[in-house]
């Protein structure tokens, strides 16, 4: 590990990720790449998750980005994956960076053509899941009591 090998900034899967920190961590850095899927990447690739980095050469690097475009075909498993059974094609998919954002707009868009009722959450900027919304979740103005004016 010379210091002629280290990178501050190392580019993955369309990310800059920070070369001080470890390699699992760095990872998960990248939209769609939990710890889960972090740990197994490396374990898929062989490499050790306490390396910096920014001592990760471009091969190692190639490797992952490899198993990340198919995580199935390197045998990592369809529970792990952020797309099962997509909608649209039927299979199992992980989608990261920009495609995971694209894709997620384009759901709520099609909730909100549906107009179902999570969709028309979405369109109100309301909370969608369930939750409690009489006193949390509030934005923009400020609801309360107000005092008579003397």
């Amino acid at each position: 590990m010379s210091s002629e090998n280290y990178r501050y900034i190392v580019r993955v899967a369309g990310t800059d990720l920070d070369g001080s920190k470890k390699f699992l961590y760095a990872l998960m850095d990248v939209k769609g790449v939990g710890i889960r899927l972090a740990e197994s990447i490396l374990r898929v690739t062989g490499q050790n998750p306490d390396i910096r980095m920014g001592y990760v050469s471009d091969q190692e690097v190639k490797r992952v980005e490899a198993v990340l475009a198919d995580p199935i075909k390197f045998g990592i498993p369809g529970w792990m994956l952020n797309r099962q059974k997509d909608v649209s094609l039927g299979e199992d998919k992980h989608f990261t960076g920009s495609d995971l954002t694209l894709t997620i707009k384009n759901d709520i868009d099609d909730l909100r053509k549906t107009k179902s009722y999570r969709g028309i959450r979405h369109a109100l900027g309301l909370k969608s899941r369930g939750q409690h919304t009489k006193t949390t979740g509030r934005k923009g103005q400020t609801v309360g009591v107000r005092r008579k004016k003397r």
